[in-house]
């Protein structure tokens, strides 16, 4: 266990996560780090996940905004390509309401120590460069790292992106991004009214913070390439799922006794518009003649009518539930599929849009999954896949085989000092 600093040298750290709450959840991991070393902690995001971070400990400052809310509503959100345009379009607005809620906190409690945040959140890099606060860029998934050496499945495009010469995919990957056009003119204002010089792209100048970035994905999923950023740290997943403060349904403990592991689906909790997938999941049940568990936080969009073989839950740790269930059928998302590999069972993904290509892509790499682009995803394409998920003993095998892998965690406590260091170095540099 890390010993916590002196209590002159403890801080106040705030975490700045923005989207589902598969973006929220990791940033709790962190915060109950930052807690157990002896540092107070404040998340600033939108009030919907408000209950999630106070359950943990963690002090929690609203966004002031429905605007995440509003993201979550668009189906475009969720479409390939589409996805990121709705994603930065919704980050630029936001970027004055984290600078509101930023300014509020130093009015309240005094400037704070450091500031973790992904890329999308605008507005904590808005605030290092106009308070000199440190900040720590998170990432949670490798398509942050864009690499020339080793390029991402960002989108397929970038399938052919691989196939050219080194220099050449360096001259591309330099060229505007058009994401940019989407949140700049938010930004700008933003900058114009708190006197921070415009960033000329968000792509180029502000995607990883000079003074760190951290990396919540292990090397065996994504290595490092010689164009990541040199102040890095590349850590384990956090598998933090609030088993703490949950556990599993009393009914769905019942179901899950009742008869042979079942198949796990799940569109992300963040996916409002998933009917067509669970239609699709209910038809893929019944040709299986299997058990399922259908998770989601919208049960309005499930099928009526509803057979016994298929339990409806809105939420359950996945370390929990996994060990319960035979193959697990979701969308990609990295903390899904870092639970899944905990589990050591198979995995279908549905890729549907933003991190979720590259994220499949690696994991049919590693031998653990199989994935169908949403747009594929009907009964009679997915179908065989499927089958081939609960009954392929060498992938059974290599799920097995990460599973014992992610046993290494490594101690935590070496992330902890290493996030300390960039606070306890701005208060020396400030006092010379």
């Amino acid at each position: 266990m890390h010993v916590s600093l002196a209590n002159s040298e403890s801080g106040h750290v705030l975490l700045l996560p923005f989207g589902t709450s598969g973006s929220v959840i990791p940033f709790i991991w962190l915060g109950r780090l930052l807690l157990n070393s002896g540092h107070r902690v404040t998340m600033i995001t939108a009030g919907i996940h408000e209950k999630l971070a106070v359950s943990a400990g963690l002090n929690f400052v609203p966004l002031g905004s429905d605007v995440v809310e509003r993201m979550l509503n668009e189906a475009d959100l969720w479409r390939e390509v589409h996805g990121s345009k709705v994603a930065y379009q919704h980050a630029g607005e936001a970027t004055r309401h984290y600078v509101g809620a930023i300014k509020a906190v130093i009015a309240r409690e005094g400037v704070p120590d450091l500031m973790l945040a992904p890329m999308i959140c605008f507005g904590a890099r808005l605030m290092r460069e106009k308070r000199g606060i440190p900040l720590v860029s998170v990432h949670l998934y490798p398509m942050m790292f864009v690499s020339a050496h080793a390029p991402p499945l960002v989108a397929p495009a970038f399938r052919w992106l691989r196939k050219l010469p080194l220099w050449l995919r360096k001259a591309i990957l330099a060229m505007p991004n058009p994401l940019d056009f989407m949140a700049l003119p938010a930004v700008w204002k933003c900058c114009d009214e708190n006197g921070v010089t415009r960033p000329l792209s968000l792509w180029l100048q502000w995607w990883h913070s000079p003074d760190g970035v951290l990396a919540l994905f292990p090397s065996w999923f994504a290595e490092p390439q010689p164009d990541w950023p040199t102040k890095l740290l590349q850590w384990n997943f956090p598998l933090e799922d609030m088993a703490k403060e949950h556990e599993l349904d009393p009914e769905l403990t019942r179901f899950l006794q009742s008869g042979p592991k079942p198949v796990l689906f799940t569109a992300g909790t963040g996916q409002y518009h998933a009917r067509e997938f669970f239609i699709t999941a209910l038809e893929l049940t019944q040709k299986l003649g299997c058990r399922a568990v259908f998770l989601t936080s919208k049960p309005e969009q499930l099928p009526a009518d509803l057979p016994s073989s298929v339990h409806v839950v809105t939420y359950a740790p996945f370390s929990m539930l996994l060990r319960h269930a035979s193959v697990f059928v979701h969308h990609g998302g990295i903390g899904t599929l870092s639970q899944s590999l905990a589990a050591g069972i198979p995995q279908l993904v549905v890729d549907m849009a933003l991190d979720q290509h590259d994220n499949a892509e690696r994991l049919e790499r590693l031998g653990v999954a199989l994935s169908i682009p949403r747009s594929h995803f009907t009964t009679e394409r997915a179908l065989p896949l499927l089958e081939r998920c609960v009954s392929d003993p060498a992938m059974r095998a290599k799920a097995g085989e990460y599973a014992a892998i992610m046993q290494t965690r490594g101690d935590e406590g070496a992330m902890i000092k290493w996030l300390e260091e960039k606070f306890v170095g701005q208060r020396k540099r400030a006092c010379e």
